[in-house]
């Protein structure tokens, strides 16, 4: 069956409803372009939303997200979609630690103005920290692409343990050894550097579809758009530097002389429908686990979420009677079986909680062997930018060259510059020699700057089996 779906100014087809594809559509129909969205899954999505699980009997997101009040791209979307409320906001950036191996806990207190007055403060830093030991975050601030985290942070001192580690596999999903420093630098850049103003935390206060991806799909919809599920992209078709014709698992769509395509799908379903697109193709692992508590828990501080040091986990967060754990950089676990997961991860949870002799609750352990693209400078540089050489397609994903981690903060930055280049590129014929002209004085105008960013959490995992 053959589709044409051509109007006036051309239809814009956005393969992939993940929060790039989410975030593209969005803008291209707020420009007014006619946009028609598909989607292989039965659900938006992808790696940010939640689910019914039936072991807890709770309705749990498939990994945990902690983004920053620098998440400009993040925040405007949300307002954008009318959820800006449904995250709770730190009136203040406080960070909570518990050492798993020493059973210390403390907090760090950035200051809420650019000058740092906070490192000169014991009670604010890292404990046994001198001020000479934060000079490391300067120098990730000016690394090069080719730099490793490992390379200009020595492994050693509390301010390595407690903060560069941490925030390397955190916001890399990397380790430190042959993780980016240019990519981290990125992000103490725009966070840290700027302010405690800009690195307050900010947490989903339901879940991550109630957040990000409902209220999405009904902007969508009032917007015009028309939403296609369990539509599976299986190849293009190709007319010079043109793409002709879309060819999902039911039909066959047409693309006239005005339709555009935006591809926002993973780098390797990108990479089998373009053969000769240069991507990333090392993957790293991020594991997470869900345990039902006996009744609601939310520490003494009020903070929902504790780093953990010198255990399994690395994060927990506390939702009424759910606790969530994250473990960032997670190869050498993804392969462990979930029935010896969850006890030694709850183990780490219930320490967290002052309860170290607490039984295993229900749990759920939840893995994604390619959570994110393996963030080193050899993989960075294989990330393609949003224009290629067909004058009708752009590229969208954290995967694409945003200047960011592969983050909610970059998937949605990266929807947002592929749909500025579609919605400039519709009116000029010679997209490659006028596309950037078009755009920056299109209708998605002063949507090309990119907006400042910071996040803590890589993006989480997908729901698998025990």
């Amino acid at each position: 069956m053959v589709t044409d779906v051509a109007s006036e100014r051309g239809t814009v087809h956005v393969v992939g409803a993940g929060l790039a594809g989410l975030s593209a559509a969005l803008r291209l129909a707020e420009a007014g372009e006619r946009v028609v969205l598909h989607e292989a899954a039965n659900h938006a999505g992808g790696r940010c939303r939640s689910y019914e699980d039936r072991e807890l009997g709770r309705r749990i997101d498939n990994g945990n997200h902690l983004l920053f009040s620098a998440n400009r791209a993040a925040l405007d979307f949300l307002t954008a979609i009318g959820a800006r409320d449904s995250l709770i906001e730190q009136a203040e950036p406080v960070f909570p630690y518990l050492d798993l191996a020493t059973g210390a806990r403390f907090t760090l207190r950035p200051n809420a103005g650019r000058i740092p007055w906070w490192l000169f403060s014991t009670r604010r830093r890292v404990p046994g920290s001198r001020l000479r030991d934060y000079a490391v975050l300067w120098r990730l601030m000016r690394a090069t692409r080719r730099d490793t985290v490992a390379a200009l942070a020595p492994a050693d001192g509390p301010v390595y343990r407690a903060l560069v580690e941490p925030l390397s596999v955190a916001v890399l999903n990397t380790a430190p050894e042959e993780g980016s420093a240019w990519l981290l630098g990125r992000m103490l850049g725009l966070s840290f550097a700027k302010g405690g103003q800009d690195c307050r935390a900010l947490i989903v206060r339901e879940g991550l579809s109630e957040s990000f991806i409902e209220p999405a799909l009904r902007r969508l919809a009032a917007l015009g758009v028309e939403t296609r599920f369990a539509t599976r992209l299986r190849s293009l078709t190709l007319e010079g530097t043109r793409v002709v014709a879309l060819q999902f698992n039911a039909a066959t769509v047409a693309l006239g002389p005005a339709d555009r395509l935006v591809l926002a799908v993973p780098a390797p379903v990108a990479a089998s429908l373009l053969p000769d697109l240069a991507a990333p193709t090392e993957m790293r692992a991020i594991v997470n686990a869900h345990y039902r508590l006996k009744r609601p828990y939310l520490p003494a501080n009020g903070v929902p979420f504790l780093a953990l040091l010198g255990g399994t986990a690395h994060w927990v967060f506390f939702r009424g009677d759910v606790a969530s754990v994250t473990v960032s950089a997670a190869d050498a676990l993804a392969d462990e079986p979930a029935e010896a997961l969850a006890p030694r991860l709850w183990a780490d949870v219930a320490a967290a909680m002052g309860e170290p002799k607490a039984p295993l609750p229900a749990w759920r352990i939840v893995k994604e062997k390619q959570a994110t693209f393996a963030q080193t400078p050899a993989q960075i540089a294989r990330r393609p930018a949003a224009a290629g050489r067909l004058d009708n397609l752009w590229l969208a994903g954290d995967w694409t060259d945003t200047g960011l981690p592969a983050t909610i903060e970059g998937a949605i930055r990266s929807g947002v510059t592929a749909a500025a280049l579609a919605a400039g590129a519709a009116a000029v014929p010679d997209r490659r020699a006028k596309t950037a002209s078009a755009a920056s004085t299109g209708p998605l105008a002063s949507l090309m700057t990119p907006p400042p960013v910071a996040e803590i959490s890589a993006l989480g995992a997908v729901p698998a089996a025990n």
